[in-house]
């Protein structure tokens, strides 16, 4: 990661006119004066994807201590029920990915006979089955309609097919901190890996007392950013499992509320903020008396590099993993996250939501000008404003994009292998916080934007 701050660079970039006015403030005195472009004005967040997971493995203690210390204004996490229905955080349900479970499974039969391996059903959709809705059928882990337990068999999670894994709804939370340690993910053959395997998953009760410790120790508000992931997958696991002893085919927003309350986190103004893909989920925690801060995270599947513009739709199961929420999917409602983005999506968010959390090319065109076929993100020279940050901010809606990172092969072309470069951009854009796989880069941006700008 370097330190350097673009400036030439970005002379070929275009942003949005209130970017461009920002720029053009006058003298010193008056930037000092000037208002950031973000919804209230306040300085944008840096939030920590997973921890520190550029350097760390991720969702660990030490990646969750090391991004405190970095800097971070939030440690942002992924939760799942464990099968003595403990909240985890862990950022996939199949284990594989981000743990070492595998090499583990290699010496310890009772891990190994754990494998899911039961193919799962393929099932209709109820919308209608054209081409523009995308796979006229979807895999389900509901193998037989007349044993809600049967989904503790197949290993699919929200259509997409994971068998041949292990479930982290297999595991108590003693035998995920006894048996396995988590690794890098993303980039992983770039990011050190000489801690992985040595850190266990932690709890979601865990992660909170790291934030409250980091608080107290470094003398700042350090909030939590957990996600209510994979939320229709986890309902049918608990309940499977036994969790659900209100009966309310809800314990995983229940477990979520509940860790809150007892945490005194249960209010607008705590250090807190609820994540997720799907409206449904936080519509429930809403129902149920969630208070704090939500945000509706809004996904993509690829980007057309002609024009910009964001594809939802594919062939494959990706459209029941990123096009729509998989409650649309699984209740006939063939609209994408595209809809969210409208007038009406956005006035319907802000009904049960504070924020949005979509991905960065769902706020600046990411484009090839000239275009050239066969282009690819490394020949990306030009972005311009989709709008979605003034429009959310004039609903009322803050905006935090996911996901900030320093390896090259997630850069557009235009900032020349320079992190720094991208953050830039979307500040001066009015962005209102950013998710980061590597915090300190994060911090050492927002720091040079602000300087920038005279702050």
């Amino acid at each position: 990661m370097r330190p350097s701050i673009l400036h030439s660079r970005l002379k070929i970039i275009m942003v949005t006119s209130l970017v461009a006015s920002l720029a053009a403030c006058g003298n010193k005195d008056d930037a000092q004066d000037a208002a950031l472009p973000t919804l209230g004005g306040q300085t944008p967040l840096i939030i920590s994807h997973r921890g520190l997971p550029g350097l760390y493995p991720e969702e660990t203690s030490i990646a969750y201590e090391k991004a405190a210390d970095a800097g971070g204004d939030a440690l942002e996490t992924d939760l799942h029920l464990t099968k003595d229905c403990v909240l985890v955080a862990r950022h996939n349900p199949w284990l594989s990915d981000n743990t070492n479970i595998a090499d583990i499974a290699k010496t310890n039969p009772v891990v190994a006979a754990r494998k899911r391996t039961v193919p799962g059903v393929l099932v209709n959709v109820t919308y209608p089955a054209i081409p523009a809705n995308g796979p006229a059928q979807y895999l389900s882990d509901l193998t037989d309609p007349k044993d809600p337990k049967s989904v503790l068999k197949s290993l699919i999670v929200d259509g997409e097919d994971h068998t041949n894994d292990w479930s982290i709804t297999d595991f108590t939370m003693a035998e995920l901190t006894q048996w396995i340690g988590g690794t890098t993910y993303d980039a992983r053959d770039q990011r050190p890996s000489d801690l992985n395997g040595k850190y266990p998953p932690i709890s979601f009760q865990n992660l909170i007392d790291i934030a409250k410790a980091k608080s107290q120790a470094l003398g700042r508000t350090i909030s939590i950013y957990p996600e209510s992931k994979n939320p229709y997958w986890n309902n049918a696991q608990a309940i499977a499992n036994g969790c659900d002893s209100k009966g309310t085919k809800h314990p995983f927003e229940d477990a979520i509320l509940k860790a809150i309350t007892d945490n005194n986190l249960n209010s607008k103004d705590a250090a807190i903020y609820v994540q997720s893909f799907d409206p449904a989920s936080l519509k429930y925690l809403r129902s149920i008396g969630l208070k704090t801060k939500a945000v509706q995270l809004i996904d993509g599947n690829s980007v057309n590099y002609q024009t910009g513009e964001v594809n939802f739709i594919t062939n494959d199961s990706d459209t029941f993993v990123s096009a729509r929420p998989y409650s649309w999917t699984i209740n006939g409602d063939a609209r994408t996250f595209a809809a969210m983005f409208t007038p009406s999506g956005l006035a319907e968010i802000k009904t049960y939501a504070d924020g949005i959390g979509p991905w960065k090319p769902e706020l600046m065109k990411w484009t090839v000008s000239p275009w050239k076929e066969g282009s690819t993100l490394a020949d990306v020279n030009t972005l311009t404003s989709t709008g979605v940050i003034e429009n959310a901010h004039q609903a009322g809606l803050f905006v935090h994009s996911f996901t900030f990172r320093n390896e090259a092969k997630y850069l557009a072309g235009v900032f020349k292998g320079d992190p720094i470069a991208e953050y830039q951009v979307y500040f001066k854009a009015g962005i209102d916080g950013v998710f980061t796989d590597f915090t300190n880069t994060g911090v050492a941006a927002r720091a040079a934007y602000l300087k920038s700008v005279g702050r």
